[in-house]
């Protein structure tokens, strides 16, 4: 089955989200692809899917939260247990503290592999790209895929 969602199908989804009102905790889900899926890869070079979640955070782009505790950016780690899908000479696969938002891609182009079962690992981070801690943890959100 191809399931694919491009960047532009994502946005009329990503409308209904709502920011979060002060005094919530952290949270973030991936909403797709669900755990399981298997996934079509892009047909550029870094092989990108768009990876959309929710957060209770505000996503803006890096700097731009300003006073605001309940406002960051992702990072995302392909295979979080290694380094093998990180962008070369970073620590991360992807980061969307450019642009912010709810979509996030994922390079499945820098793995070594870029078909097979892999797990999309998303953090969430402050303005200064510190994890946003709950209970001393950090708050992320993992799901297993499987890319053709």
């Amino acid at each position: 089955m191809d399931i694919r969602l491009p960047l532009a199908l994502a946005l009329p989804a990503l409308l209904a989200i709502s920011p979060a009102r002060a005094g919530d905790l952290p949270s973030l889900t991936v909403s797709w692809p669900k755990d399981g899926t298997e996934v079509i890869l892009g047909d550029d070079p870094e092989r990108a899917i768009g990876v959309v979640v929710k957060s209770s955070f505000a996503l803006k782009p890096a700097g731009q939260c300003g006073t605001d505790l309940q406002c960051g950016h992702l990072h995302l780690k392909i295979d979080p247990q290694g380094d093998s899908c990180n962008i070369p000479g970073r620590p991360y696969n992807s980061m969307n503290s450019d642009l912010g938002g709810e979509v996030i891609k994922a390079r499945f182009g820098h793995c070594g592999t870029a078909t097979g079962p892999h797990v999309i690992g998303i953090l969430l981070a402050d303005d200064q790209h510190r994890p946003v801690l709950v209970d001393g943890k950090p708050v992320t959100a993992l799901v297993r895929v499987v890319t053709r």
